[in-house]
């Protein structure tokens, strides 16, 4: 019951703010199936937030600071700390939007809201100047103060994070086979961090076809699950990012191939040549505006009617 009313809460506040809401919002959704900071179970943040304020939200209100940061040196109940960066959701979106995938909206839901904590956060302002990874991994090191305190870091290739010694990883079948060796690497009281990031995976039965983002994150949460470690993830969308537009393969193969140097090879420079046919043109566009003038002056005077001569006034 308590959790068919926080769905109804989460998403009424959803439909409620929307109206005051930015386009540039993005929501992101905290959960830990069995990892809890506080008492408070459920929780939904209705503010405005940047993204620097939601790295210090997880790290404090979500308990994170116990498993990223160096300071911490207690024993750690979570084996894997887990952002997944999504590229398709905005703010809107999740009250209903018909053009957004459902069944990434159903996983969401069915991953908060199974989970014995979960944090909502509606609105997350982005950035046109950062990915949304990389603001969130440099916030974290920020908050931690002396860096992560995490024994190993691992991003896909499709995410840009900036600085950091850190292990890529290419494709879901390398975050699958990272997560399994990393629990049998590691050891007792150790948490990892992995960044994901949507866009760049192919699909194994159509190659020219990228991955969903539903079947991307149901796959590196099912690898998560599988590995049998104790987790807590983080969902973000970053829907401003996004590189690859399927739709529009055509439209990117353009302006991919419109490169500078081909641009300037196609200018066409005006020699000496050009520049007398110009200026003869130009001549005889004013010797025409002249004559039409002229015309105009000569046809007004012969339409005033004035005598030749007056006739001499008449003595009484």
């Amino acid at each position: 019951m308590g959790f068919k009313l926080f769905v109804v809460a989460v998403m009424v506040g959803f439909v409620a703010a929307a109206q005051v809401s930015s386009a540039s919002t993005v929501p992101a959704f905290l959960w830990s199936p069995g990892f809890s900071s506080n008492e408070l179970k459920e929780s939904v943040n209705y503010q405005i937030m940047s993204p620097k304020d939601l790295a210090n939200s997880v790290l404090s209100q979500g308990g994170w600071s116990d498993l990223l940061c160096s300071e911490r040196k207690n024993e750690r109940a979570v084996d894997l700390a887990i952002v997944f960066v999504g590229r398709e959701l905005h703010s809107s979106d999740v009250a209903g939007n018909k053009h957004v995938d459902p069944s990434l909206l159903n996983l969401l839901k069915a991953s908060f809201t199974r989970s014995n904590f979960s944090m909502a956060f509606p609105y997350v302002a982005t950035s046109e100047e950062e990915t949304m990874e990389n603001l969130l991994v440099s916030s974290f090191k920020e908050a931690c103060g002396h860096g992560l305190g995490v024994s190993n870091v691992a991003f896909s290739e499709s995410c840009a994070i900036e600085g950091g010694d850190f292990k890529k990883l290419a494709d879901l079948h390398s975050i699958h086979d990272h997560l399994v060796s990393r629990m049998e690497q590691r050891t007792k009281g150790e948490t990892d961090l992995v960044v994901v990031c949507h866009g760049g995976f192919q699909s194994p039965k159509e190659l020219d076809q990228p991955f969903p983002e539903s079947e991307s994150l149901n796959e590196v949460m099912s690898s998560v699950e599988q590995s049998g470690a104790k987790y807590a993830a983080l969902y973000v969308s970053d829907p401003f990012k996004s590189i690859h537009y399927p739709g529009y393969k055509e439209l990117e193969r353009f302006l991919a191939e419109d490169t500078p140097k081909n641009a300037s090879a196609s200018v066409q420079v005006c020699d000496e040549v050009c520049k007398l046919k110009s200026s003869l043109l130009e001549g005889v566009l004013v010797a025409i505006v002249l004559l039409l003038i002229l015309v105009s002056g000569l046809c007004c005077m012969m339409g005033i009617d004035t005598p030749t001569r007056f006739e001499a006034p008449q003595d009484n």
